[in-house]
């Protein structure tokens, strides 16, 4: 399942959605990692080095492999160049899953090792480069990132975790409908729920599927706070953490050594997060991608392209499981 940390910025969206990860991970289930915030920390949070954090390849600068690779033998695609990062698939394209060896992931993931022999795949968008600046906005970075989850078919017990930009600047993509569960982590301040309240807005006439995780809570008075605020969005909390601060020091404990509350609500976001799944809707989902792709091919992707866009959509075809696996390239 497919699953979203937003939040604002500061509000330990990142380090939760690694805690999250992490936890995924000591159950050994298998478990894709992706950052799609442009300040580039969920490396670091899973334990990599200044040095490695800076060496994952960024999967913008991959984006004519990603798209050569998941328009397969389309038809409705006439070339890669036109494809967009809401090109949805169709019969012919290629598909991703979470458990494969495949050109994308050999291109743009990196393996991250953790505790007791645990390990994740991690993606990530990729920072700035001075090339970008003054000339490129954020949206640029995350289209490989959209494009990869448009053609992505997990299953259950299978992990996609994206670590989001901050504030509800998801919403000028389609991305935000792309996710089974979304986890807004919310600061019980008033600036730290308002960001709850422009996604509760914006996601309503999507069916997302949003629950308020609090976070630096410190007592009954800060968890009161949001649940006035959130109500029964509101799913657990997180408090105060010896082992986040060391984990943020460089010298992270062994996994297991985490407070005991905060392993308990871990064990809250998964189980909502699999009970999520149970609702998901192939058809909806494909209809999402198809409508968010059909306004971006209005609003300037045929102009870029120079192509009809709508005529990339297939209307006989919907992403879902159970689905025959497509052909390696030799």
């Amino acid at each position: 399942m497919k699953i979203a940390f937003v939040g604002k910025g500061g509000s330990g969206k990142t380090t939760l959605s690694s805690l999250f990860i992490r936890h995924l991970a000591a159950r050994r289930v298998p478990v894709v990692a992706v950052d799609a915030d442009i300040n580039q920390h969920l490396g670091a949070a899973l334990g990599l080095d200044e040095a490695e954090a800076a060496a994952l390849p960024a999967m913008g600068a991959h984006l004519p492999l990603i798209k050569d690779y998941l328009r397969g033998s389309n038809p409705r695609i006439a070339s890669a160049e036109t494809m967009i990062k809401t090109t949805p698939p169709g019969r012919g394209s290629r598909l991703l899953r979470v458990v494969e060896d495949n050109p994308v992931y050999a291109a743009c993931a990196r393996t991250v090792p953790l505790d007791n022999g645990t390990s994740v795949r991690l993606m990530a968008t990729g920072p700035f480069t001075e090339s970008d600046l003054g000339v490129a906005c954020y949206h640029s970075k995350v289209g490989a990132v959209e494009l990869c989850l448009n053609h992505l078919v997990d299953g259950p017990g299978e992990y996609v975790v994206v670590d989001m930009t901050a504030g509800s600047d998801s919403f000028a993509s389609g991305m935000f409908t792309r996710f089974d569960m979304t986890f807004l982590v919310a600061e019980p301040t008033r600036k730290g729920v308002s960001v709850y309240r422009q996604y509760k807005e914006y996601a309503r006439d999507f069916g997302i599927r949003l629950r308020v995780v609090g976070n630096k809570v410190q007592g009954q008075d800060d968890v009161d706070f949001l649940r006035e605020e959130a109500g029964d969005d509101l799913l657990t909390c997180f408090g105060h953490s010896d082992w986040v601060r060391a984990m943020e020091k460089g010298r992270p404990p062994l996994f297991d050594l985490l407070e005991s509350a905060n392993h308990e609500a871990l064990g809250t976001l998964r189980e909502a997060a699999d009970a999520a799944y149970e609702g998901r809707d192939w058809h909806r989902y494909t209809r999402q991608m198809v409508h968010f792709h059909l306004k971006n091919a209005e609003s300037w992707g045929n102009a870029r392209t120079g192509a009809d866009l709508a005529a990339q959509v297939d209307p006989s075809f919907v992403l879902g499981e159970p689905l025959p696996a497509t052909p390696q390239p030799a």
